[in-house]
């Protein structure tokens, strides 16, 4: 409606420019741009509002898991029994398989009848030493047999134990790579557990910019598979150093994965922000003009624009702050500025403005 009323308006001011002369004198032709310039240009305008605003930095990279284990058999032996997995969430000490235990069991119950034999031997003897009817250096020996046979019962009912192959952390089982009736060796890799609830990221960032960063600088990422969509990340530790080999040093981010959303190896696009104004004066980035060298928004007063030049800080998330040239009760145009010049007369449409925090 706003197009067909300002078609109108130019046809009847060409039409009137056409007209010939007539009673007292002659009318002269009214120009193009004479025309253009008494026709309002429609626009959408908007006032500044008072937010908090973040500069922020941008870098990519994949996100892996900081919780990543394998799980070691300790014995060798034939897999017996399969409890778990690939996906399923297990807990520290959990069994995940079992081997076939049966001579560990055995040395066990062997080691165990040694002991209690050692003991018995021990404890008749220690009424004969109180009495001083044996000679001390046998009691030590006997002592001595004690702790041996002692340690030996532990050790093989230890290796008993290590029959049952345990979660060593909490998390997902990520890989199986043992099989039902598989003989395996000890130190055979059986399991691989991966923790995704927390999930880390290594920012590689030019050196530069080391002194805008520290830790706990807060910050978020996007993913391809969930466009859109952002998850928070802290900055929990800066590198010290540089590698020389590029020139940059490494930002360490912790992103929270409780949802379960995200898995290792995402690739991902990370937003830090290293510095906060707090209500700050801010306009929409569409709003400005950059021409000449110059940074400008156009300020709408009594149906007409004046070209004003502005002094910028931070732009970030589709906002701009003011340091400087704009007041917070003036109207500026957001859109329709292109074919604006200082003085066009302008028909202006009122935009809500969005709040802003950063």
């Amino acid at each position: 409606m706003k197009a067909t009323t300002t078609i109108f308006a130019v046809a009847a001011l060409s039409g009137i420019a056409a007209l010939p002369g007539c009673g007292i004198g002659e009318a002269s032709d009214a120009s193009t741009d004479e025309v253009l310039a008494a026709t309002p240009v429609p626009v959408e305008v908007t006032y500044p509002i008072r937010g908090d605003i973040y500069a922020t930095y941008h870098a990519t990279t994949t996100i892996a898991s900081d919780a990543d284990a394998p799980v070691l058999a300790r014995v060798p032996g034939e897999v017996v029994q399969l409890l778990v997995e690939e996906g399923d969430r297990v807990k520290q000490g959990q069994v995940l398989a079992r081997l076939d235990g049966e001579r560990l069991r055995l040395e066990m119950l062997a080691a165990k009848a040694n002991l209690e034999q050692i003991r018995k031997e021990f404890s008749r003897y220690s009424d004969l030493a109180e009495r001083g009817l044996v000679s001390e250096s046998m009691f030590d020996g006997l002592k001595y047999d004690v702790d041996s046979l002692q340690a030996s019962y532990e050790l093989t009912k230890l290796n008993y134990d290590y029959s049952a192959i345990r979660a060593t952390i909490d998390g997902i089982v990520s890989s199986r790579d043992i099989k039902l009736g598989q003989s395996i060796d000890a130190n055979s890799v059986t399991f691989r557990i991966t923790d995704t609830s927390e999930l880390v990221a290594y920012l590689q960032i030019p050196q530069a910019e080391l002194a805008k960063f520290s830790a706990g600088h807060n910050a978020s990422l996007q993913v391809d598979s969930m466009p859109g969509t952002d998850f928070h990340a802290t900055i929990a530790r800066i590198s010290p150093t540089i590698d020389t080999r590029n020139g940059t040093f490494r930002a360490t981010a912790f992103v929270n994965n409780d949802a379960g959303y995200l898995v290792p190896g995402m690739f991902a696009r990370f937003t830090i922000a290293y510095e906060r104004h707090e209500g700050v004066l801010l306009i929409p980035a569409d709003a400005v003009v950059e021409e000449d060298d110059e940074i400008a928004v156009y300020v709408v007063a009594d149906g007409a624009v004046a070209r004003r030049v502005i002094e910028t800080g931070i732009a970030s998330g589709g906002q701009v702050e003011i340091l400087d040239g704009l007041a917070e009760n003036e109207e500026i145009v957001v859109v329709g500025q292109s074919g604006l010049r200082d003085g066009s007369k302008v028909l202006a449409s009122n935009r809500i403005p969005d709040s802003f925090t950063g």
